[in-house]
């Protein structure tokens, strides 16, 4: 595409009538720049996309895009926001693949992950070609590709969505993190249908306040668009049982249709009944009962079920194919996951990392826990600091044997996010075991027959982040090796 044409989709206020090189590719990383090259300058909190310009020239970059000038030897388009002209121009560039594609998108604190993989699920086996973008990875129909943030940034964003339309993925579902829709990463996609599970604390290091929080997560709605559609309708599905959904009924023009436990709703669930081997409770639908018998555990499943119900419907599914898959489902990497190594107690791993979060699988393990409850939890490192002692409350308040220990401490010294931890728990019964390893051990040589081990925080991860390296480590791994080494 030539570098004009790319162009008149910026305002028309931005000069440029310059050379007219053609752009095979537009990048914001100098490393990734090849010959024709549109090299994007943008600021990051530590470095500043204008310093490698030079570099990004050296590696045959044909033009750069700017918030300033620079003396180059290509043209300089010089914008107000390099972020937001970004979104515009990957949109275009990659032909705006989100038309092609029916489009959900999930936000909320907790139970985006498995909200969209029973959505994938729910589609897949009603033999639609599905694609997957969220926090474990990037599906592309039959393709896995890792990644390294919940909703990456626009211009990665648009050339997945523009992978999905080549490969004949029909139906794209994501994960749309608070953080991206306040920076604007999800600039350019046309959603179909927009998901909230639900608003509890999280990311205060970034948004600084609730409000501000719950006002990030709105964007999502507010996108939606204004207009009314037969042939492409555009629903909103939020969480009756949540305060924030007022909020965010109100910030859309999308069609709302709730669904909930307690609160009245569209699409509702009753007579819940857990066991350790799974769930069942009635589906109400329009004064219709459905009686569902699913394998997933806890009150916290059946609200990401119900969310991917709810999506699945509006998206022109029938409910006896959706019932079916989630009967189906035997659980989602990290999630309740259960570490069978013929022991005779249990061990779960959970990626319950907030406090809302640790209390819900907390209080699912009460309803199957015949003796002691261990809990293995932490706090990452250089994120929202004022939640750690509410995590050590919830683990004390909730659990007979507490175990604090370290998550991903990152630049933080772990000694320090443990003494935050501390704070909110003087005088409590607990254990502190910096070493993540040495805790896991610990828990599994002092459980007896019918206790249970929930190792929380990290769930699917793989890997632990210490200071600037990082390092293999699998709680599931780990917790295995532990048991056999019994």
């Amino acid at each position: 595409m030539k570098l004009q044409k790319l162009l008149k989709n910026l305002h028309p206020i931005v000069p440029y009538s310059g050379e007219d090189p053609e752009i095979t590719s537009i990048e914001n990383d100098n490393r990734k720049v090849q010959k024709g090259s549109l090299f994007i300058c943008i600021k990051g909190y530590t470095v500043d996309g204008h310093d490698f310009a030079t570099s990004a020239v050296k590696n045959g970059a044909a033009a750069i895009l700017a918030e300033k000038l620079l003396d180059l030897d290509v043209p300089v388009v010089v914008v107000n926001d390099t972020m937001r002209a970004m979104a515009v121009l990957a949109d275009a560039f990659y032909g705006q693949p989100t038309k092609s594609l029916h489009l959900i998108g999930i936000t909320g604190t907790n139970g985006k992950t498995t909200t969209s993989h029973l959505i994938e699920k729910i589609f897949a086996d009603a033999g639609t070609k599905t694609g997957l973008i969220g926090t474990m990875y990037t599906k592309i129909a039959d393709q896995t590709i890792e990644t390294k943030n919940t909703t990456p940034e626009s211009l990665t964003l648009q050339k997945t969505f523009k992978q999905m339309v080549d490969s004949g993925v029909s139906t794209a579902v994501m994960e749309v993190s608070s953080h991206a829709l306040d920076l604007g990463r999800v600039h350019g996609c046309d959603y179909d249908v927009a998901v909230f599970t639900n608003l509890t604390q999280d990311h205060l290091d970034y948004h600084q306040t609730m409000d501000e929080y719950k006002r990030a997560k709105s964007l999502l709605f507010a996108q939606l668009g204004n207009t009314f559609d037969l042939n492409k309708p555009k629903f909103a599905c939020l969480n009756a049982d949540d305060a924030a959904t007022e909020m965010y009924s109100r910030s859309t023009a999308a069609h709302v249709v709730t669904y909930g436990i307690d609160q009245k709703a569209d699409i509702q669930a009753k007579n819940i009944q857990m066991t350790p081997k799974g769930t069942t409770f009635d589906l109400e639908i329009k004064n219709v009962s459905y009686p569902i018998k699913m394998q997933l555990i806890g009150k916290f499943s059946v609200y990401n079920v119900l969310a991917s119900i709810t999506a699945s419907l509006v998206s022109g599914l029938g409910i006896e194919q959706i019932i079916q898959s989630i009967e189906s489902v035997e659980g989602v990497s990290g999630r309740f996951e259960l570490v069978n190594a013929g022991q005779d107690f249990t061990v779960i791993v959970d990626y319950a990392h907030t406090p809302d979060s640790l209390e819900n699988v907390l209080k699912t393990i009460q309803h199957f826990a015949e003796k002691k409850v261990f809990v293995i939890v932490g706090c990452g490192g250089d994120r929202d600091r004022t939640k750690r002692p509410l995590m050590a409350q919830i683990a004390c308040r909730f659990a007979t044997d507490p175990i604090l220990t370290s998550d991903n401490p990152r630049s933080e010294d772990p000694l320090a996010i443990l003494k935050d931890m501390e704070a909110g728990v003087k005088g409590e019964n607990y254990q502190v075991i910096p070493d993540r390893r040495t805790a896991i051990f610990t828990a599994v040589n002092q459980a007896s027959p019918g206790d249970v081990i929930l190792i929380a925080g990290k769930g699917h991860e793989t890997y632990q982040i210490i200071g600037k390296e990082v390092h293999d480590f699998d709680d599931r791994l780990v917790a295995r090796e532990a048991i056999k080494g019994r």
